[in-house]
């Protein structure tokens, strides 16, 4: 399977069209073609359903699906080597590649950023938002250098440095709910009450702790990947949403948001796999990263 190829195959998958994907790659119709029936006979799989509804338009069968998220991965793995290889040695250039998931620690990457930008100003920084699931997966497949995990972390497969930041556990609700007239909310307070929870496996662990009771046995209404999508839920009178503090504005909404007594805190980790070999822009980050770190600390 050749990288041309997959680059074919992506242009076919974006314009859902093969005329129009070998008009923006430069080459014949027939030759597309060609090249799409050949990578669909050497995989021994039919990636393409042509001829959709009598039209020219093409879409992607099952097994096409599959291959374009390969191929996406696999052409930007080789885009990013390519470019770190290239780099002169007395540059200190390209990108760092971060995942990590809705949270006020995120700060601590646009600090370290900014106290390198005026030194290395061609740096780049790519954030992938995600959950924990999401930037393992990254980690493991090298699409990114360094995750933010606030879960317990697998010390054979991952180096991690501890965040001296924690993000503090409560409830968004609205406004008018019964519960915005406390300051704290207590377990009971929410043992009856319509929950938009996170579906991260290791949020509902201490969660569940917290609460002191099973999920089975709360009343739970919703889940959610992204809080901003949970908050319009909540928006809506659907139920009250377990989440972490300061990741939504409620400053001129209807929402407000109350921490947990006992408090709640998550501890966080910058985290990269074990005998990662870095690029000279990801280990001058991972270096200014830990100073800051240390001062904070």
């Amino acid at each position: 399977m050749e990288l041309r190829v997959l680059e074919y195959f992506l242009a076919v998958a974006r314009e859902q069209n093969i005329t129009a994907a070998a008009e923006s790659l430069h080459i014949s119709q027939p030759a597309l073609s060609t090249q799409l029936r050949n990578l669909e006979a050497e995989l021994g799989k039919q990636l393409l359903i042509r001829g959709v509804k009598g039209s020219r338009k093409v879409l992607l069968t099952e097994e096409g699906m599959i291959l374009r998220k390969r191929a996406e991965e696999i052409l930007s793995l080789v885009r990013r080597t390519e470019n770190e290889i290239t780099q002169s040695d007395e540059t200190i250039a390209g990108n760092v590649f971060i995942g990590a998931g809705e949270t006020e620690v995120v700060r601590l990457f646009a600090m370290t950023a900014k106290r390198l930008q005026k030194k290395y100003p061609d740096i780049r920084y790519h954030i992938s938002s995600g959950n924990a699931e999401y930037v393992l997966e990254c980690l493991d497949k090298g699409l990114i250098d360094f995750g933010l995990l606030f879960t317990e972390i697998d010390a054979q497969k991952y180096e991690a440095v501890p965040i001296p930041f924690h993000d503090t556990w409560g409830v968004l609700m609205r406004e008018d709910a019964p519960l915005a007239l406390k300051e704290t909310i207590c377990p009971e307070d929410l043992w009856d009450k319509p929950l938009i929870i996170s579906h991260q496996k290791g949020d509902n662990t201490y969660l569940s702790r917290w609460l002191q009771r099973k999920e089975s046995e709360l009343k739970i209404v919703a889940t959610y990947n992204l809080l901003f999508n949970a908050s319009l839920l909540v928006e809506e009178g659907l139920g009250y949403a377990l989440c972490f503090d300061k990741i939504i504005n409620t400053r001129g909404s209807h929402l407000c948001f109350r921490p947990l007594s006992p408090g709640l805190e998550a501890r966080c980790f910058v985290v990269w796999k074990k005998y990662q070999i870095f690029s000279k822009a990801a280990n001058i980050f991972l270096q200014c990263l830990r100073e800051l770190v240390e001062m904070e600390g």
